[in-house]
């Protein structure tokens, strides 16, 4: 199987911001071996005392993550894509609400993503593309996670 990855030149995203990417990426991947109720236990408690991210501020964290790392700007790489937004997020004092959810038609496809401000960030799917399973929310508190609301 083959897919076009397009990167972003690296000067449209600041050295500092590389740096702190860099590091989100390098702490994230092996977040994704944990079991999914380890990896929301582990980003709830980092989420506490957070603000809101606003979906430019979470939209620059997605573009420094994907711009740094191969894995992450791909298809198969939304989870650490996904920890690794959120995480860069938190380093700035802000926390867009992650999630983890499967596509609502078929073929079946699992996913993670982060958003801000009620949208998706950076995933070019439309509303109720995806059913949300788990999610982390900024300040600790918990939207619906029983798929009712049919958002990704």
């Amino acid at each position: 199987m083959s897919f076009q990855t397009v990167l972003r030149p690296r000067s449209e995203v600041p050295r500092r911001a590389r740096l702190a990417a860099r590091l989100a990426v390098a702490v994230a991947k092996p977040l994704t071996h944990l079991p999914p109720h380890r990896i929301r236990r582990l980003l709830t408690a980092l989420a506490r005392g957070a603000r809101p991210a606003g979906f430019d501020r979470a939209a620059a964290a997605r573009d420094a993550v994907t711009t740094v790392s191969l894995v992450c700007a791909g298809r198969e790489g939304c989870l650490q894509r996904s920890i690794a937004t959120a995480l860069l997020c938190r380093a700035r004092g802000s926390w867009p609400t992650w999630c983890v959810g499967v596509r609502t038609a078929p073929p079946f496809a699992a996913h993670a993503w982060v958003e801000a401000d009620g949208r998706m960030v950076g995933e070019g799917v439309p509303e109720g593309y995806f059913r949300v399973l788990i999610s982390v929310a900024p300040h600790n508190t918990r939207r619906a996670t029983d798929g009712r609301h049919g958002r990704g």
